[in-house]
C-alpha cells in the first residue's frame, strides 16, 4: 500500500443550486513533504467546521480501488476531497480503529464519509449524493495518533482493529438505516468512532424504547 498523492484544498466558490457556497473540498496534489498535525494537513482549508474536520476527522483518505468503481467519472487525485489518495485497499472493508502507519505519521480510522450537496455541486452532478450512496465506496476519515509528514510515493501498513469492530461499510449503512436496533448502535459506540458519529448514535439510542 502506498500514497499516490497528497492533496490540500484552497477556499473556492462552488455553484450550489441557485447560490454560491465557499468550500475547501477541491483538493489539489502538492509536491514534497506535507506536515500533518492534530487537525490535518498544513495548508489545507476546511470551511464548514460544523460538519467537517476536527480531531476525529482530520485526514480523509480515498483509494484508487474505490475510484475505479465509478464508471464515467473522470477521476483525479483529490477530486472527492481526499487529503491522501492511496493505493492498496478498499474502504468499505476497513474496520473502525484500524491504524495506518506511514513513515512518521500514524492515523486511526474513525468514520466513513457521508456525501452532501456540496460534494455533488463540486463534481457538477446533482445526483451524485445518490450515486455515492449506492456505490458504497465511502473512503476513510481518520484521527491523527502521531504527527509527522507525508509524501507521495511512501508506503504504509495497517494494524487491523479487532475482528469484532464494525467496518467502515457497516457504519456507512448504519447512517442510512434509521430503524437500526439498539444492539447495532451500541456495537458501533463501543468502537473509537468520530465524535459527530458518536453524538448521532447516542441521540438515536435515546429515541428507542
Amino acid at each position: 500500500m502506498k500514497i499516490e498523492s497528497v492533496n490540500i484544498g484552497e477556499p473556492k466558490d462552488i455553484v450550489q443550486g441557485n447560490g454560491i457556497c465557499r468550500s475547501g473540498i477541491d483538493k489539489q496534489p502538492v509536491a514534497g513533504a506535507v506536515q500533518v498535525g492534530p487537525l490535518g494537513l498544513t495548508g489545507d482549508h476546511i470551511l464548514s467546521t460544523k460538519h467537517h474536520g476536527g480531531p476525529d476527522q482530520a485526514v480523509y483518505l480515498y483509494s484508487l480501488e474505490d475510484y475505479r468503481a465509478f464508471e464515467g467519472v473522470s477521476a483525479r487525485a483529490g477530486l472527492f476531497g481526499e487529503n491522501l489518495t492511496v493505493e492498496g485497499l478498499e474502504s468499505v472493508d476497513v474496520r473502525i480503529g484500524t491504524r495506518l502507519y506511514f513513515s512518521t505519521v500514524v492515523l486511526e480510522v474513525t468514520a466513513p464519509r457521508i456525501p452532501c450537496v456540496t460534494f455533488a455541486a463540486h463534481v457538477e452532478d446533482p445526483a451524485f449524493v445518490k450515486v455515492f450512496r449506492q456505490m458504497r465506496r465511502p473512503g476513510l476519515y481518520t484521527r491523527v495518533i502521531q504527527e509527522g509528514a507525508v509524501t507521495a510515493g511512501e508506503v504504509f501498513t495497517l494494524e487491523e482493529a479487532p475482528a469484532d469492530a464494525p467496518t467502515v461499510g457497516e457504519l456507512f449503512e448504519l447512517y442510512y438505516n434509521k430503524q437500526a436496533s439498539r444492539a447495532r448502535l451500541e456495537r458501533a459506540l463501543s468502537a473509537p468512532i468520530a465524535v459527530r458519529t458518536r453524538e448521532d448514535y447516542l441521540e438515536r439510542l435515546q429515541t428507542l424504547a
